[in-house]
């Protein structure tokens, strides 16, 4: 991220096999928005929504051969108009970046609160647009993710344990927390992993940054009602054989 005189610049990406059309990331982006934040946040013709409230608004967009750009002209999130919303395909990567673009918030309240988010839906929502094909490696067998998972549990079960009897629940949920987002995020690989022999990706391939993990890990009560990893469908996650 770069700041200068109230205006700020960011960039991310993901890589992407298959070149996106300026067309397809024009349709895709407001509503894909929409999908990642699980209808929170709802698109509108030319906005971003969270109920009455307008985000931001943009102008027409700026429609070429393998990329769009959008002026940013207001929102309750800018500070004034001015800045460009852009998203592209290029050198085998999707790509979305702000130029210029002035937070209503001050700097160091915008650093730690609106950017982080910016950065996961940016994220989330471009490696849905990315998609699974192809998969970032061999997936793993059900069979082998539960024993995985048992794994883990026992570790989070024991740690808990030997932290103390009172309220040995939240204690379980915050050890949890933290052993699972904090290896996700920087290996992609628990200890049931390791014993597993696999490891947690991006559907990119990529490691998953911390606020993604978060999201997976928020999302496995999900996955456990409905029987299914629909947590790894909400944080664009996939869980793959991989080697020691």
């Amino acid at each position: 991220m770069r700041w200068a005189e109230g205006r700020v610049s960011v960039e991310d990406s993901v890589a992407a096999p298959h070149a996106a059309t300026g067309r397809l990331l024009r349709d895709s982006f407001l509503p894909g928005i929409s999908a990642v934040t699980l209808g929170l946040v709802r698109a509108g013709d030319s906005s971003l929504r969270v109920g009455p409230f307008e985000l931001l608004r943009f102008g027409a967009p700026k429609l070429e051969r393998t990329g769009v750009e959008w002026p940013i002209v207001g929102g309750l999130l800018a500070g004034s108009s001015g800045g460009t919303w852009r998203l592209h395909s290029s050198g085998g990567r999707l790509v979305a970046s702000v130029d210029g673009y002035r937070p209503r918030l001050p700097a160091a309240v915008y650093r730690v609160t609106q950017l982080p988010l910016h950065h996961l839906m940016t994220r989330l929502y471009l490696l849905r647009l990315r998609g699974r094909d192809p998969a970032p490696g061999v997936t793993a067998t059900s069979s082998n993710r539960i024993r995985a998972a048992a794994v883990d549990l026992a570790l989070c079960a024991t740690l808990a344990g030997v932290a103390g009897r009172r309220r040995r629940v939240r204690v379980l949920l915050g050890i949890a927390l933290v052993y699972h987002v904090t290896c996700w995020s920087i290996s992609g690989r628990t200890l049931g992993g390791l014993v597993m022999r696999q490891r947690v990706v991006s559907v990119d391939g990529s490691r998953l940054s911390p606020a993604q993990a978060l999201v997976r890990f928020i999302a496995l009560p999900i996955s456990w009602v409905r029987g299914r990893p629909d947590h790894d469908e909400i944080a664009c996650t996939d869980v793959i054989d991989a080697e020691p």
